[in-house]
């Protein structure tokens, strides 16, 4: 039996409780039947005999000198009326008056009379010369409750049983209806479980669960699974930790709590309801960058049925919030090696020149213009080695130099304060101001002239007002119409032309991080759009707060 299903055992132990109950409960119906038959004889018995105990003509023939005479007739034709076996009347000493059998007549009663003899009715199951009978004595009581004889009627148990055997097929019929129903029963039960439990045995079962939850709880990724109604089934602990929701309850009798009543993003919420099968969708919560797959969860095909429905759905969630901070670092600094590069070729028409100049002795015009050159590039290097103590930032803002160059937008940058000291997260700091600069130079390069893009970066000490960054990027484009201030910073939303990737994903980034940083983000007006952030630096790193969209 190790080896059979739940619907098998369950069948078999089903099948035979069945006919256990079957045999049990026809038993009990023929032993209550008999119980009742013999009851019922009795009483009919008593009625009889003390019917003819308090007849007349038995009073009286009981005090004459031949009470056989006028009796024995009379007892035979009762005996026959009532459907009774024998009506025995007898004397006070128990001599048969009468007896179905004449030669029995004169001879003593067999069986008890002393009970009848003080007076009293009784009834009582023994053997006479008829054999086994039921019967009923009752005394034959003179007015002056003087006892003058006694009257016995009975039924032979054979009679009785043949009465009882007429039942038997019906107490069967009832048994076999009980049984087949029964039968009938365990097979439907035993074809939906077969069906629910995939033909798996408890211990198959016992060990699978034991794996799945080993899985759910060892796997780096997060599990999420839903049921066809769109119900949130069972989710594991890095699920639970990277979409922020409380721990699945310990007890497996307390349910998962809604979707809807999770703190889930409204876009992660509708896929999760959804059931739309997706590959590497991105999802982006209050802190984290989730890259989301979901699959319907599909039973094995069995031979009974090739195809089975989907019984919902099984959803993968990996963090990538480390991974797009990096990307968008690695972004910028291929902004900056395109700009070096660029550069270089830049100086190497330079060279040519100078060499050319020289060539033609013209020294002294090839000096100036090497000293020319040089001035501009210094200027720049110094300007942002003073204004920007971080170096990833001033290498970050020199490579948007450059390619504000190339867009024709003129950028102006303005520091005060330290960065170094702040205590901000570098990448963080890259991922704000890089895709801010980014979404200004672009806005500008669209816009009408003249264009231009300028960033103030400020830190606020403690002796001023709240110790703080702020970092402002204005530009000269359009700026963010009122209408689209609440879908700016939605992921995938963007007024650019589709078809390039990462559109839709920057303001994105730069309002997670602002919230992981407890920061906030405002979006003004002044001649294009004007983002300002705060980051308060007393806040540590994983804070959320709210971010108004103002």
């Amino acid at each position: 039996m190790h080896g059979w299903s739940i619907a098998r055992r369950l069948f078999l132990a089903h099948f035979v409780f069945i006919v256990v109950l079957a045999v049990f409960v026809g038993t009990a119906s023929f032993v209550d039947a008999r119980d009742r038959g013999y009851t019922e004889t009795a009483d009919r018995m008593l009625a009889v005999a003390a019917a003819i105990a308090d007849s007349p003509l038995v009073v009286t023939a009981a005090q004459s000198p031949d009470p056989t005479t006028a009796l024995q007739a009379y007892t035979l034709a009762v005996s026959e009326d009532a459907s009774v076996d024998f009506i025995t009347i007898m004397s006070p000493d128990g001599i048969r008056w009468t007896h179905p059998d004449p030669t029995e007549i004169g001879r003593p009663y067999i069986g008890e009379i002393a009970p009848a003899v003080a007076g009293t009715p009784f009834t009582e199951v023994t053997s006479g010369t008829l054999g086994p009978s039921v019967r009923s004595v009752v005394p034959i009581i003179e007015p002056d409750g003087r006892v003058v004889g006694m009257v016995a009627a009975g039924v032979k148990t054979s009679n009785l049983q043949i009465a009882l055997n007429a039942r038997l097929p019906a107490i069967l019929a009832l048994a076999l209806a009980l049984l087949v129903a029964g039968s009938v029963a365990t097979w439907l039960l035993g074809r939906y479980l077969r069906r629910v439990t995939l033909g798996w045995g408890p211990e198959e079962l016992a060990q699978l669960f034991v794996y799945n939850d080993s899985v759910l709880h060892s796997v780096r990724e997060g599990l999420v699974l839903v049921d066809r109604k769109g119900d949130l089934v069972l989710y594991n602990d890095q699920a639970a930790e990277l979409l922020g929701i409380p721990p699945r309850p310990v007890s497996r009798s307390t349910p998962a709590p809604a979707i809807d009543d999770l703190p889930l993003p409204p876009s992660l919420a509708d896929l999760l309801r959804s059931g739309r099968t997706v590959q590497d969708e991105i999802h982006l919560t209050e802190t984290r960058v989730l890259v989301v797959s979901q699959e319907p969860a599909v039973p094995t095909p069995t031979r009974a049925r090739t195809r089975a429905a989907p019984m919902g759905t099984v959803t993968t969630i990996r963090d990538h919030t480390d991974l797009e901070s990096l990307g968008t670092e690695l972004a910028s600094m291929r902004t900056l090696s395109d700009a070096l590069r660029a550069q270089t070729h830049e100086h190497a028409n330079r060279l040519h020149t100078i060499v050319s100049l020289m060539e033609l002795g013209r020294a002294d015009e090839a000096l100036a213009f090497a000293t020319r050159d040089m001035a501009v590039s210094q200027h720049l290097t110094d300007e942002m080695i003073s204004s920007v103590d971080e170096p990833v930032i001033g290498a970050l803002l020199v490579g948007k130099f450059a390619q504000a160059g190339e867009l024709g937008v003129h950028l102006s940058v303005d520091a005060a304060g330290t960065l170094s000291d702040s205590g901000l997260s570098v990448q963080d700091l890259v991922t704000v101001l890089g895709n801010l600069v980014d979404n200004a130079l672009d806005a500008a390069a669209g816009g009408q002239a003249p264009r231009r893009v300028d960033v103030a970066i400020r830190s606020v000490s403690a002796e001023t007002g709240p110790p703080a960054v702020v970092i402002e990027v204005a530009d000269t484009g359009h700026g963010v119409d009122a209408d689209d201030l609440d879908d700016v910073f939605t992921l995938g939303y963007s007024t650019k032309e589709p078809g390039h990737y990462g559109r839709g994903l920057g303001l994105a980034l730069v309002r997670q991080a602002v919230n992981r940083l407890g920061g906030t983000l405002t979006v003004t007006r002044r001649v294009g759009a004007v983002f300002t952030v705060t980051i308060p630096l007393q806040v540590s790193a994983g804070t959320t707060g709210a971010v108004p969209n103002a």
